[in-house]
């Protein structure tokens, strides 16, 4: 496994650059999912602008105004928090490459350079407003099409996503959560996907409505965002080892699947990032742990299922022309899939009226009736607006 991308560059090239251990490869993963989640959601939203699907939404912004006290009082603060990290990481990389986490989260860091870039931010945004003043500001009214606000949509989806996904981790391990809160909230090993859908879902709706931006359209687009942005993040689980893998595989490798390296039938996780297992003979170091016996590389196998069905969403996504088909159809497509891949994922268990469903098996049944409901909603009220016509 690889905890850092220093692990995976050493790994693979045999060079050691200390300076890469601080990435942690979850954490960059995660930032590539978002990216390329974003990037596929920009070229969705263009293309249905092209096609007269979307509008543009006007905004009013002030132009020609100072810095106002609150401005300037919030880049100063992000700049005191940049600062006190960025500055002391340089000043403690020794603690700091230990453990980036706990240093992140601790009052370790730099007081003058805390001060320093803070004042620094504060001042660049008091002279950049500076020399935009005009004597009288005035009113501007700014269009902007949905693709321009991507941005502002993915910070939406990545900060209440992150809530949800602890969230609702949390609920699914309460016994942690009580024996240790702090680390429970502040660990990104611990992060449930769906309740990470769930929140930001919730979010880009509100986001939608009140920027008056089509729902039904949005969510379209966002189809192959999602499961895009889910195949990469299970790509930094399988990599990093961050414990979302299988149950016990002891099986022998069938000899239809001879062909394919023992680490996709059954593997040990070795040197997983959240030190779970076994010691590793002859080890030394922070991560050299791996489960005592293999299990089933879950992560990869979502991979590998989420990218088909994003390869199958992108294909439809140009021929289906009712509006909330294609999202309905992702809602089935990952239902099935995280219900089928959770027979062979360790999970904690409900036990509902003798049944002992898994958290995520329950939301994923519901996403399958939520799409098979919503294909016969959107295909009734395409016929409904033809008739209107």
């Amino acid at each position: 496994m690889f905890p850092t991308l220093g692990d995976l560059v050493k790994s693979l090239t045999g060079i050691d650059l200390s300076f890469l251990y601080i990435f942690q490869m979850f954490g960059l993963m995660m930032a590539v999912a978002f990216l390329s989640a974003a990037y596929v959601l920009f070229k969705e939203l263009k293309r249905k602008e092209t096609e007269g699907l979307l509008q543009p939404v006007f905004r009013n912004i002030i132009i020609g105004q100072p810095a106002s006290v609150s401005e300037l009082m919030i880049n100063a603060l992000i700049g005191f928090v940049v600062g006190f990290k960025v500055i002391g990481i340089f000043f403690n990389l020794s603690v700091f490459t230990a453990n980036p986490q706990a240093f992140v989260f601790s009052m370790q860091g730099s007081w003058l350079g805390a001060i320093a870039i803070g004042s620094f931010f504060s001042y660049s945004k008091y002279y950049e407003k500076k020399k935009q003043q005009l004597p009288e500001p005035k009113n501007e009214l700014v269009k902007l099409y949905p693709s321009q606000l991507v941005s502002e949509i993915v910070i939406y989806a990545a900060i209440f996503g992150l809530i949800g996904a602890k969230l609702f981790d949390n609920l699914e391990n309460p016994s942690f959560f009580f024996e240790n809160p702090i680390e429970a909230m502040i660990s990104f090993s611990g992060l449930t996907w769906y309740g990470g859908l769930i929140l930001a879902a919730g979010a880009i709706i509100y986001y939608c409505i009140k920027n008056k931006i089509p729902v039904i359209h949005m969510a379209d687009a966002m189809g192959p965002t999602l499961i895009l942005g889910y195949a990469v993040g299970r790509i930094g689980c399988q990599l990093s080892g961050d414990g979302d893998w299988g149950i016990n595989n002891t099986a022998p490798k069938p000899s239809a699947l001879s062909f394919l390296p023992d680490w996709m039938w059954s593997y040990k996780f070795p040197h997983n990032v959240i030190n779970e297992g076994v010691p590793i003979e002859n080890c030394l170091g922070k991560h050299c742990y791996e489960l005592p016996f293999p299990v089933y590389p879950t992560p990869f196998y979502e991979v590998i299922m989420c990218l088909f069905i994003f390869g199958v969403l992108w294909y439809l996504r140009k021929r289906i022309t009712t509006a909330g088909l294609l999202f309905s159809i992702y809602l089935i497509l990952n239902g099935i899939e995280r219900f089928s891949i959770e027979q062979i994922r360790v999970n904690s268990q409900y036990h509902i009226f003798g049944f002992a469903p898994t958290q995520a098996e329950i939301i994923a049944v519901v996403m399958v009736l939520v799409g098979i409901a919503g294909i016969f909603w959107s295909i009734k009220k395409n016929q409904l607006l033809k008739k209107n016509i």
